[in-house]
């Protein structure tokens, strides 16, 4: 007598994702196959967002369903459609129900096989070949398909992909996404060029020039910073909680290079204090650039530009601001390497904060928000594909976060990197001076790093009030590291069961050696020995993907849209004496009309989101299919909500609200 199965097929609602081929279906059990099964009913099959319904008989009861297969095939007279497919759904007649996690394309005609969607590591496998076979199956295809290249000497290594139209569309952005960015950019150009400004060489004549680009995209921050950039209070402020809020740390010695006396900054401390009883008291900070000397500068527009490694000390006051109370230009003191302070020339000191400003401009870019999230993140997503099958439970935790990661990359690649792009146009670096500073930056690199409690502590901010990013972030951080506990204690009963893991050490030894070129320096593990390291690790991956991006890659336009408050380039070197600033000299040091535009447009593109957005703990694709890890992931969700209403709660009574990590403002994946 037959057996009959139910078969529901999710096509997945995006554009063009139904197809008009024809479309079977093999179902594999533990006691044997179906036959072929043709998938068609009265009407169009498998257009967007449909779920169709479908039977399929076999002669005999194939057991508990392990695999199936899906064969796209030439219909009729029809051309060839790619299909995305979301999930086949099967129904047994003892009333086992059994769900196939797809969400993927099927590109031509091919036969495409599915495991049933519980998550298991390989040593859960270990009694059935049939799927051992299966992962060495999929395993191999992916590091076919996913192959590393060096980009640039000193890089982590990166996806053998030149443009994006070669990548799969699997990794591609999705037609709305990228048509919404390419308006986006197009737009943006349209507007810079009918104002004459793209292709204007000259000096601002008055900063409220400025104001004339990018009239239509001003936001309530960017309009703040415009009034507030030349405060002392807001110059700091910003290395809390502006777009680069991971540089600062507490001094409790003043570095030798740095000849900073009490008798300099006195008027920049409370009374009956020294600077000696407040460096033991904690209050006071340090911005050190040092990893910028030596960096090659570019020429923009013909000009030679100048690159410096300031050293900026900073003072926490009693009413909660941070100061700026002294600055070198260079690391080497002497006659020609003043020291400025607060209770120099208006312009004097104006200058050498632009000068910190324009150095945390470059240090923010390539290594903070490029190479700790992007590059560091494509190494994490390949070494994912390449070691984990679908079905482990690493890769179904993972793979939400690293949504549209290869897309931007391979695009910034393409086209921000390439000669004559907007590194190129924008930039003191330039592409070269930028690779040399990336290539520095990874050798110093390290796990803790990336692991916000670490981080905290190695700068000596695990308590400083006002650091709203460190207030967020925390909290998310123990929020995602309670969620991925709750993952990883479902599939891993012992520290043994981590240990005895081929797939997931094959995986953290692929980063170790891809990323730190196996780099012993940089702490990175290149295995796990326990479930605590296993839960760290993870922790760090996502809170890398999502939080960390989020607050050094969103707030650059609004931050920066204001050009003298994060200049990109300074077109004359750093002053040797004191008293020669002037307003007039300090436009001609700042960018031009052309680099500062092109500089917005860099900014704008960068930090705005386009649609087909997928905020922090939304999970519309269900890689796990059982109730638990649902369950888990309900919790999360939850604890995301309550963060998102203290944030929004603590915002109303600030002037300056610092949103950057409120969870719905915060991409599951580093995606723009």
């Amino acid at each position: 007598m037959a057996t009959t199965y139910k078969i529901r097929v999710a096509t997945g609602n995006y554009l063009c994702a139904g197809t008009m081929d024809s479309i079977s279906i093999t179902l594999v059990g533990s006691r044997g196959e179906s036959p072929k099964s043709l998938l068609d009913k009265c009407g169009k099959d498998f257009s967007p967002g449909e779920v169709g319904e479908y039977v399929v008989q076999s002669e005999q009861d194939l057991g508990p369903i392990l695999l199936l297969r899906l064969h796209k095939e030439k219909y009729s007279i029809f051309p060839q459609t790619n299909w995305n497919c979301s999930y086949v759904e099967v129904s047994a007649p003892q009333g086992e129900t059994y769900y196939f996690p797809c969400y993927q394309w099927l590109l031509g005609y091919q036969t495409l096989e599915l495991r049933e969607g519980a998550a298991k590591t390989v040593c859960m496998d270990k009694e059935n070949e049939l799927l051992l076979q299966h992962r060495r199956n999929e395993l191999r295809a992916k590091r076919q398909a996913y192959r590393y290249k060096e980009y640039q000497p000193g890089w982590p290594q990166c996806l053998d992909v030149d443009c994006v139209d070669n990548l799969h569309p699997n990794d591609q952005y999705s037609c709305r996404r990228y048509s919404a960015f390419r308006v986006q950019m197009v737009a943006s150009e349209v507007e810079l060029k009918l104002k004459g400004l793209l292709d204007c060489k000259n000096s601002w004549r008055k900063l409220d020039d400025v104001r004339r680009a990018f009239w239509f995209y001003r936001s309530p921050v960017s309009e703040y910073v415009s009034t507030h950039w030349d405060e002392d209070a807001f110059f700091g402020y910003q290395y809390l909680n502006g777009v680069n809020p991971v540089v600062i740390q507490r001094c409790t010695e003043i570095p030798a290079n740095f000849p900073v006396t009490h008798e300099m900054v006195a008027k920049s401390l409370e009374k009956h204090t020294t600077l000696e009883e407040e460096l033991k008291k904690g209050t006071i900070f340090l911005i050190d650039c040092q990893i910028l000397e030596g960096v090659p500068a570019a020429k923009l527009n013909g000009s030679l530009q100048h690159i410096s490694a300031p050293l900026c000390l900073l003072h926490s006051t009693p009413l909660g601001e941070m100061i700026p109370i002294a600055i070198q230009l260079t690391q080497k003191p002497g006659p020609e390497s003043p020291v400025f302070l607060p209770t120099d020339s208006e312009w004097d000191w104006a200058l050498a904060k632009l000068w910190v400003r324009n150095s945390t401009f470059h240090i923010h870019e390539v290594l903070t928000h490029l190479l700790h999230t992007h590059l560091v993140v494509e190494v994490f997503l390949l070494a994912t594909l390449r070691q984990l099958p679908m079905c482990h439970p690493v890769h179904k935790l993972l793979i939400p976060h690293f949504r549209y990661t290869l897309h931007i990359n391979v695009l910034g690649r393409g086209n921000l990197f390439a000669p004559g792009g907007l590194i190129d146009l924008a930039m003191a670096t330039g592409f070269h001076g930028l690779s040399h500073l990336l290539a520095k930056g990874l050798l110093t690199l390290t796990y803790s790093t990336l692991c916000l409690p670490d981080d905290l502590r190695e700068r000596g901010l695990e308590s400083l009030p006002g650091y709203y990013y460190k207030e967020d972030g925390m909290k998310l951080w123990e929020a995602i590291e309670s969620f991925v506990k709750g993952i990883v204690h479902l599939y891993y009963k012992s520290d043994g069961s981590v240990k005895e893991d081929p797939e997931l050490q094959a995986w953290v030894a692929e980063i170790f050696d891809k990323c730190f070129f196996q780099r012993e320096s940089s702490g990175f593990p290149e295995h796990l020995e326990t479930i605590a390291q296993l839960t760290k690790y993870l922790t760090m991956v996502i809170f890398t993907c999502s939080i960390r991006h989020a607050s050094v890659n969103n707030g650059q336009f609004d931050f920066g849209a204001w050009m003298p408050n994060y200049p990109s380039s300074m077109r004359k070197p750093p002053p040797k004496i004191k008293g020669g600033a002037t307003f007039e000299s300090v436009l001609e040091t700042l960018p031009d009309v052309s680099t500062t535009c092109n500089t917005l447009l860099l900014l704008w593109l960068l930090s705005k989101e386009p649609e087909d957005r997928r905020p922090l703990g939304c999970y519309p694709d269900e890689h796990f299919t059982e109730e638990k890890p649902k369950e888990v992931i309900a919790a999360f969700q939850n604890r995301l909500a309550q963060i998102s209403m203290e944030i929004e709660e603590r915002n109303q009574r600030l002037p300056l609200p610092y949103h950057y990590l409120n969870p719905p403002e915060v991409e599951n994946s580093t995606s723009i």
